[in-house]
């Protein structure tokens, strides 16, 4: 019998652009990184099994905000009980983003207060495309969760865009990379928004970090 997708209830819920507008920190959170055009909004979408939960723009570089996304278990109140709350959290994408110098330096703030002192925050899931893999800011995202003492998750996309043998050679060398680096804190994998290739694996990781 297929196990539910807990994470299929994922609703929007916010869109913050500076602390004020943050949830209340209280509950678990896990957050997706990634370079623009790494396929963050496919994995979102597929992780969740919604076609268009997370906007997956043909102009890179279009999530500008930490966008919450709901997944709290059904019939809790988030208002009297907010550590019961569970979300995910669309980070900002870079790379491609072409915005100005100023707005950059506010996420880049903001981003730095957020990952340094969200108690919420139970894990980080770093996207890039299985074709280049650990550019600096891969690097610096999972550092980041290193840092905190938090769990990473390197997810490989776009799997299919490789034979099976190029795309688990990457996910060797990419695993050997971190284990080097990072010890055993950062768990790597192949994935396919668009085969489905490594969906469930995924899905298990990000719904042992919210306790769901």
């Amino acid at each position: 019998m297929a196990v539910p997708n807990p994470l299929a209830r994922a609703d929007y819920l916010l869109a913050a652009h500076n602390h004020r507008q943050l949830p209340p920190d209280g509950g678990f959170e896990v957050a997706f990184a990634g370079r623009s055009n790494a396929g963050k909004s496919s994995a979102l979408n597929a992780l969740c099994q919604r076609n268009a939960l997370a906007r997956v723009s043909k102009t890179p570089g279009r999530t500008q905000q930490l966008v919450y996304f709901d997944v709290t278990p059904p019939g809790t109140d988030r208002e009297a009980r907010p550590e019961a709350a569970r979300y995910l959290v669309d980070l900002p994408g870079y790379g491609y983003a072409k915005v100005p110098q100023d707005l950059q330096a506010h996420w880049q703030q903001f981003l730095d207060g957020w990952f340094g002192s969200r108690q919420a925050l139970r894990g980080l899931v770093v996207v890039m495309d299985i074709r280049h893999p650990l550019k600096d800011y891969d690097r610096q995202m999972i550092g980041y969760a290193v840092r905190r003492g938090l769990p990473a998750h390197a997810l490989l996309t776009k799997a299919d865009k490789l034979g099976r043998g190029a795309a688990g050679n990457t996910v060797l060398a990419v695993r050997k990379e971190l284990a080097a680096a990072y010890g055993d804190t950062v768990s790597v994998q192949a994935f396919s928004g668009e085969s489905k290739q490594g969906v469930e694996e995924a899905r298990a990781v990000v719904s042992r970090w919210l306790d769901l």
